[in-house]
């Protein structure tokens, strides 16, 4: 019987900061949402020594997959290796691996590497993950090289909070509220539209037009990441002007009698677009005050809206 064929690909990018600090951005996957477009969500399952499973969604040619990987970590090598634990179809099988190697002037070179195999050995399936980890490996090179060589400017431009509302509801009852999205535009005054698809379970895409306060609206699109019944992890795959990046994050816990209700939120701010947004005298501090505002009020509208519906008993 014919053994199935390995194929593998190497990217590469040299980026203009120590291998320490690239180093840092690749082993540090929480972050990964905000730095890499492809990434949906991403966490660690467990670590032993060098030793970690993490588990990941990200988009592939406009699909969102989710699986488990392993990885091994060899910081004095600079090199971080991985493999999939169960692909996810197409793929059979994945692996690889991140190699930095410093460079004589400075700097360091960025080696990805990918082993792939298709399901069935189909020609078809082979383009399209080749395509994918071609797609997906120049998009991460170049946003890990945007990161590296930023980081101190970046990190002005990265705003992190959270807020919350208690209820005596039921927790599954709040669950219920921020999993039905496609019922917000009746439940929510600041929502106009919803378009929400959930083709695998616990997975959603969600469209949607937001109201502001001058009246106006703005289109985002969202792939939902849902747990029954305590989180929902999302990423804006189309953000607003001011943001080049969002992630969220809706949690749901039960403490004694009550029920706490969080949202938080993780945003890049698009330094660019500050003067066409909020004129030429703002600045960056108005940006994260003007996004702080806008997004934590339109967060605790639903959660009160969310309170209301577990002690209404659940009824719409």
């Amino acid at each position: 019987m014919t053994e199935p064929v390995t194929h593998e690909t190497e990217h590469r990018i040299t980026v203009a900061a120590a291998p320490d600090v690239v180093y840092g951005l690749i082993d540090d996957v929480r972050d990964w949402p905000v730095t890499f477009p492809p990434t949906v969500h991403a966490e660690r399952i467990e670590r032993s020594g060098d030793s970690e499973r993490i588990r990941i969604w990200a988009t592939a040619n406009g699909e969102v997959k989710g699986w488990v990987s392993r990885r091994e970590l060899d910081r004095a090598g600079l090199r971080i290796r991985f493999r999939q634990e169960v692909s996810r179809h197409p793929v059979a099988a994945m692996g690889g691996a991140w190699v930095l190697e410093p460079r004589p002037g400075g700097g360091t070179l960025v080696r990805l590497l990918h082993d792939f195999r298709a399901v069935g050995d189909d020609p078809a399936r082979v383009q399209w993950i080749r395509q994918a980890v071609d797609r997906n490996s120049d998009k991460e090179l170049a946003a890990l090289r945007e990161a590296a060589e930023t980081r101190e400017r970046r990190a002005g431009l990265l705003l992190s909070f959270s807020d919350s509302v208690r209820t005596a509801g039921a927790a599954k009852d709040v669950y219920d509220f921020l999993d039905r999205a496609d019922r917000w535009p009746d439940r929510l005054p600041h929502v106009a539209r919803v378009q929400l698809t959930e083709d695998v379970p616990q997975q959603q895409v969600l469209e949607m037009d937001t109201r502001t306060t001058d009246g106006s609206t703005h289109t985002t699109r969202s792939v939902r990441i849902c747990f029954p019944y305590d989180r929902i992890v999302y990423k804006q795959l189309l953000t607003p002007a001011l943001m080049t990046a969002h992630t969220g994050e809706w949690t749901v816990r039960e403490d004694g009698e009550e029920t706490v209700i969080s949202s938080r939120h993780t945003v890049v701010v698009n330094h660019e677009a500050i003067g066409s947004v909020l004129g030429a005298g703002a600045g960056i501090a108005e940006a994260r005050a003007f996004i702080r505002d806008a997004l934590g009020r339109n967060s605790t509208a639903t959660m009160v809206r969310a309170k209301e519906y577990a002690e209404d008993g659940a009824r719409s």
